[in-house]
């Protein structure tokens, strides 16, 4: 069963489980983001995700929607916010507005979870729901029906560069399984640590959305070679699996 796109219209199945490669601009040069945006674009990625932190949902400050906004007529692919903030209610159209297709929010800063993904939805966006390492999956089991991406943190969120936490690859397992038996179709994504080695692991346990940025900045060979790479190295440990 196919879930809608951000216009509302079935996605096709290949548009889930295609291994999807998308950076965060973190790591980027905010001096030039119009030129940085392009770049990524350039280098094949799927989407591109914005790092917006408060610091109070978690230890460090990025940026805004006017910012976002800014950037969005360099890009050819779509935007994604993740909202590492508290109460994100009062935010969510400022985001949409931005030119954010999918807006994820965090399972642990939202009093009413259903309520929010739903508005996400009715503000015109794809919603998205992201758990933080020590959450447990069941966490989202009764917002499937609202969601369009569930997003497990491979990292404590906050900062990048971090290492990846190996032991979350049981709960993208789990998560697999129930959007599986969900009937909807919903991306799994995971964001944190993921590099050329890390990222089958992560594949071969059920996702099929991939954060990265420090190793994909830092790629020798250039950001479209990290891209294929992720992309080829999700797509044989996912056909493994």
């Amino acid at each position: 069963m196919n879930g809608p796109d951000q216009k509302g219209r079935a996605m096709p199945e290949s548009s889930v489980r295609r291994p999807l490669i998308v950076p965060s601009v973190l790591p980027a040069d905010f001096a030039c983001l119009g030129e940085e945006v392009r770049d990524l674009c350039a280098a094949g990625v799927d989407r591109i995700q914005w790092d917006v932190m408060d610091g109070v949902f978690v230890p460090n400050l990025t940026f805004g929607p006017d910012v976002i906004a800014s950037a969005r007529s360099h890009s050819t692919v779509g935007f994604e916010a993740h909202l590492m903030v508290v109460n994100p209610d009062g935010l969510l159209s400022t985001y949409v507005d931005a030119g954010c297709e999918l807006i994820i929010v965090h399972a642990e800063s939202c009093t009413h979870l259903h309520r929010t993904l739903a508005r996400i939805r009715e503000l015109g966006a794809r919603s998205g729901v992201a758990v933080n390492p020590h959450t447990p999956a069941e966490v989202v089991a009764h917002v499937l029906a609202e969601t369009d991406l569930i997003l497990a943190m491979t990292v404590n969120p906050g900062f990048g560069g971090q290492a990846y936490i190996p032991a979350v690859e049981s709960k993208i397992t789990r998560l697999r399984r129930m959007i599986d038996e969900s009937g909807h179709s919903i991306e799994l994504e995971v964001d944190g640590g993921i590099t050329g080695d890390t990222i089958g692991g992560a594949a071969a346990a059920g996702a099929d959305v991939f954060i990265s940025g420090s190793w994909m900045y830092g790629c020798p060979e250039g950001k479209a070679a990290a891209v294929k790479r992720l992309r080829d190295a999700a797509t044989v440990a996912g056909a493994a699996a």
